[in-house]
């Protein structure tokens, strides 16, 4: 499986890492794609471990493997390794090779691979941190406390007893439950002159609004493009249910194609939510729930 990586032409945080100089050492491997709210609330615990087990004897890497478009572009990938403090090696997967020789299917994935090259354990998706943890341990030899995380901002724990919507893809290729008029819960709806595209709806012209009526405690906007947007919940301005990406009046803009945090409620509850975007140039993806 370290094989793969030996062909990688593109690193970052880090010299090229191939299999030869793996050898010996326990390797974390971890598929992500930095627009992926799932993937989001891993990242204090990869980074911790990695920061944690390093003069163990274990070597974290984040297989960046892209879902959209956009996260193809090296700068894009650059830009969010940075704004995000990733810290450990990261190796550009863009034609999903890596992906392939792992025979992975989700983001994020974490792989554990002994000092032999086998694969000792492997998890989907997030939560099993302690077990994760404890498998990494299981590897060094080593018995000890586990590390201690503050997870908060983009990386809070979705409140999942309470969650009512799923991801909710809005391009031509994935998206449903697009209707005309008022949304019904886990419904969207587009008001204006909108494209939809493979990957996802395009404001064409004019302003425009986007609508979903939804059942959680966050809701976040995958998002590209460029303009100047405003949110608001049930009708009225966020106020202290506004996310981390907008103020209290509901105003925000696209500054670089990422996701969006544009509502945390103190609990979950039923809502209409609403974007309208005052210039044509914003494209909307993804909707994500926490």
């Amino acid at each position: 499986m370290l094989a793969s990586l030996d062909d990688a032409r593109v690193w970052l945080n880090s010299e090229p890492l191939t299999s030869d100089a793996l050898r010996g050492r326990a390797v974390a491997v971890q598929f992500w794609t930095y627009s992926c709210v799932n993937w989001l609330r891993t990242l204090p615990y990869v980074a911790a471990w990695a920061e944690r087990y390093a003069d163990r004897g274990l070597v974290v890497v984040g297989a960046h493997a892209p879902e959209f478009g956009f996260e193809h572009d090296l700068g894009n990938v650059r830009r969010a390794v940075a704004e995000l403090g990733v810290a450990y090696p990261v190796v550009v997967d863009n034609e999903f090779a890596i992906w392939r020789a792992f025979g992975n299917r989700y983001w994020p994935a974490l792989y554990l691979i002994d000092g032999d090259g086998r694969p000792r354990y492997e998890h989907f998706g997030e939560e099993a941190y302690a077990e994760s943890e404890q498998a990494i341990q299981g590897l060094l030899g080593v018995d000890e406390e586990l590390v201690g995380v503050d997870a908060g901002g983009l990386s809070q724990a979705a409140d999942w007893a309470s969650l009512g919507s799923p991801e909710t893809y809005l391009g031509a290729a994935r998206g449903d439950r697009r209707v005309s008029g008022d949304p019904s819960l886990n419904e969207w709806a587009l008001t204006g002159r909108w494209a939809v595209e493979e990957e996802s709806a395009a404001l064409e012209a004019g302003s425009g609004s986007l609508a979903y009526r939804f059942e959680a405690r966050d809701l976040n906007l995958v998002m590209g493009g460029s303009g100047r947007f405003t949110v608001r919940l049930d009708g009225e301005p966020p106020g202290e249910d506004r996310g981390l990406d907008v103020n209290a009046s509901g105003e925000g803009e696209i500054a670089e194609p990422r996701m969006y945090q544009l509502v945390r409620r103190r609990a979950a509850a039923q809502g209409t939510f609403e974007i309208t975007f005052h210039e044509p140039g914003a494209r909307a993806y993804v909707f994500t729930f926490g």
